[in-house]
């Protein structure tokens, strides 16, 4: 049985030597991810080379995802480098102060901005949640609090504020140059950090295409703005190639009690729209110093999976853990069987609506017919932007998809999208008779359909364009084949 949802892996110092990113790249991987907010240039480069590297020696198609470190608002730094703040304490954010100079009494802050975008009332969360302060009083340059949840505080923590509605861009100037960095590399992906707005999504394509590339923008989804609006959270979709459910920040600006049913919501919304999503954070977090994850990150990881997420990520696990290989493998192993339960086979998507696209009835019509057909046991797509086999793995099933294609950017890009696996293929060089016959051939050079098998394929009248997936046809393995 393939795996249909893909596997995101961040990369780090635990994935550095060739033989533990060759591990991980076999144990399952279809994207790996480096984060921005660590590291130079020069080591996500070197990186990335590696990861081309590992692919292309096991014959795989593995991703590249640039994830750009964002408007991070956090606290300066302690005198002391550490404090322990108690609750019902006054603790003081202050901009005018030296930044190397805090106490347990105040500190500074990064973001001078904080101060216009907060008001007595509002909460401030520190350190991903384990510090809760209330705002008492807001002057020139500072914010008295009282702490509502203390524990130790040391330098650099991240600052949240309850309900959102902090000002800062998406994009800052190190992410500008990041991007350059990305194109460089040639990312697949470039994920965007606490976007607020869909012209965030636009700016960052803007900036992206002026590098000279032409990587699918990922949105970041941990903001309390984007949780709380459906218009809004639907344009910042429409605007991206995907989006991720960052659940960190996200759940500091929502609170816990919420983050559930918000996650279930970005999904399914994103699948609506035609867009894969990227469910991300602690998913395995105690495999960073374990060999097996618990029985509760294991039902985490599965309800993502049945809520039909694209991919599931993992972050620390395999990025600075003990067990990264180990954690893939598990990850694996709960995808698969979350994939065996029968609803993961039943699919009403979109059964009552009307479509404008060609290509879109022929993805869903050829999905709807390998479903309900027997005998059908796979679909090849050939496509040239990956734009089909991205409609298609919106729509349950169990059959594998196939993206054929001559293009490696194409490949690269699929390699997210639920159940899609890629075959590089270039028709071009095929005459048009035999095509769909040298297609085949492909399957069962890899065992993966017998003779006897149904096949449905889709293409178009005019091979190597864009958009022009206009036909359908369902054939048997074994049979002459036109």
């Amino acid at each position: 049985m393939l795996r249909r949802t893909k596997i995101v892996a961040t990369l780090g110092p635990a994935t550095d030597s060739p033989e533990s990113l060759a591990a991980i790249i076999r144990a399952g991987v279809d994207v790996t991810r480096l984060n921005f907010s660590h590291g130079s240039a020069d080591e996500h480069l070197e990186r990335a080379r590696r990861v081309r590297e590992a692919a292309a020696a096991q014959g795989r198609f593995v991703a590249l995802l640039a994830d750009l470190q964002g408007p991070k608002l956090r606290i300066a730094r302690f005198a002391e480098n550490k404090v322990t703040l108690q609750a019902g304490q006054t603790f003081v954010l202050d901009t005018s102060m030296d930044k190397e100079a805090g106490t347990d009494e105040r500190v500074g802050i990064d973001y001078e901005q904080l101060i216009d975008d907060v008001e007595p009332g509002d909460i401030l969360v520190l350190d991903d949640g384990r510090i809760e302060m209330e705002v008492k009083s807001v002057d020139g340059h500072s914010i008295t609090s009282t702490v509502l949840i203390g524990g130790p505080l040391s330098n650099n923590k991240g600052l949240n504020k309850r309900g959102g509605g902090l000002s800062a861009d998406a994009l800052t100037e190190k992410d500008k140059q990041d991007i350059v960095t990305a194109a460089r590399m040639g990312a697949d992906y470039v994920a965007v950090s606490f976007v607020r707005t869909a012209d965030d999504m636009h700016t960052a394509r803007k900036l992206l295409k002026e590098a000279g590339s032409t990587a699918g923008l990922v949105a970041k989804i941990e903001r309390a703005e984007l949780a709380h609006n459906v218009d809004a959270l639907d344009s910042v979709i429409e605007a991206s190639d995907a989006v991720m459910v960052a659940r960190g920040d996200l759940a500091v600006e929502i609170g816990d009690a919420e983050l559930v049913g918000v996650q279930k919501h970005i999904i399914s919304r994103a699948r609506v729209l035609n867009r894969a999503v990227i469910t991300a954070t602690q998913m395995m977090e105690s495999m960073i110093t374990n060999p097996m994850p618990t029985r509760a990150e294991v039902s985490d990881v599965a309800n993502a999976v049945m809520d039909y997420t694209d991919a599931v990520m993992l972050s620390a696990e395999t990025a600075v853990g003990d067990y990264p290989v180990e954690a893939v493998e598990a990850m694996e192993r709960i995808c698969l069987g979350a994939e065996r339960h029968p609803t993961m086979h039943q699919s009403k998507h979109r059964m009552h609506e009307s479509m404008e696209q060609i290509d879109e009835a022929v993805a869903l019509s050829a999905m709807y017919a390998a479903n309900h057909l027997t005998g059908v046991a796979a679909i090849i797509c050939m496509t040239e932007t990956g734009a089909t086999p991205r409609l298609m793995s919106r729509i349950k099933s169990s059959l594998p998809i196939f993206a054929y294609s001559r293009h490696h950017s194409t490949q690269h890009r699929v390699v997210m999208y639920r159940g899609v696996q890629t075959i590089p293929f270039d028709s071009e060089t095929i005459p048009p008779e035999q095509t769909n016959a040298r297609a085949i051939a492909e399957l069962l050079d890899r065992k993966v359909v017998n003779v006897g098998d149904l096949v449905v394929i889709t293409k178009g009248d005019y091979v190597n364009a864009q958009g022009g997936t206009n036909a359908m046809k369902i054939v048997r393995v074994g049979s002459d084949i036109s």
